[in-house]
């Protein structure tokens, strides 16, 4: 079962840490310069749930923004 929501198909997203060195400009120094790039993933926020499909249950991933909607009917 991949970590995908059930409902509205929201998964992991890839996206970026980036650090900076250096003071900045407006406190006295050179300004900051990017040192490294590192490839992170945002995470949604699944829980696994027992719900009703049609009219069976099934345990599935559901994201906190679709139960807060109410479109889950719980088993």
């Amino acid at each position: 079962m991949l970590k995908i929501c059930f409902l509205c198909g929201k998964k992991p997203v890839a996206g970026k840490v980036i650090v900076r060195k250096g003071l900045a400009k407006k406190k006295g120094g050179t300004g900051s310069k990017i040192s490294r790039r590192t490839i992170r993933q945002f995470l949604p926020n699944l829980q696994k749930m027992r719900i009703l499909v049609n009219g069976h249950p099934k345990k599935v991933y559901a994201c906190s923004k679709c139960i807060k909607k109410g479109e889950i009917v719980k088993a």
